[in-house]
């Protein structure tokens, strides 16, 4: 019977850049959560919090398409009866495309601390600049 192999200590943590720039949204998201949860390292360990830090730039200029545009909603409830919020996906890429690509990432993401905490290493900007640089992201292909 083989041993299964667990990562004692913390690994080390590196920076990724990911340009959202025409890049599909499902796609671009199932990329960044492969990179936050560790799974592109050998030594992977389910349960560890092993992943790298993600920025991404360009979210503004999402690739999306006519059928997504007309039918993706983002709703919100506040608690309250009749609370309930609904916003369209070209009103939030116009006010927040940071949190389009944000929602998309969490719902692949596992939903308990460890993925609430794998969340807090993303980083979305609207535009081409970051304040990252000094941490020296390698951009993915």
């Amino acid at each position: 019977m083989e041993k299964t192999y667990v990562i004692k200590g913390k690994p080390e943590s590196k920076w990724v850049l990911f340009d959202a720039s025409r890049q599909s949204l499902g796609r671009l998201a199932t990329q960044i959560a492969f990179y936050l949860l560790g799974k592109h390292k050998p030594d992977f360990t389910p349960g560890v919090e092993m992943g790298d830090y993600v920025v991404v730039i360009n979210a503004s200029q999402l690739g999306l398409t006519q059928r997504l545009l007309n039918d993706k909603n983002y709703y919100r409830h506040s608690g309250y009866p009749g609370g309930i919020k609904k916003t369209s996906l070209p009103e939030m890429m116009n006010n927040h495309p940071d949190r389009v690509v944000r929602a998309a990432v969490w719902g692949m993401l596992p939903h308990n601390k460890i993925g609430r905490k794998l969340i807090k290493r993303l980083k979305i900007y609207p535009g081409s600049e970051h304040p990252h640089a000094a941490q020296n992201p390698n951009p993915v292909a």
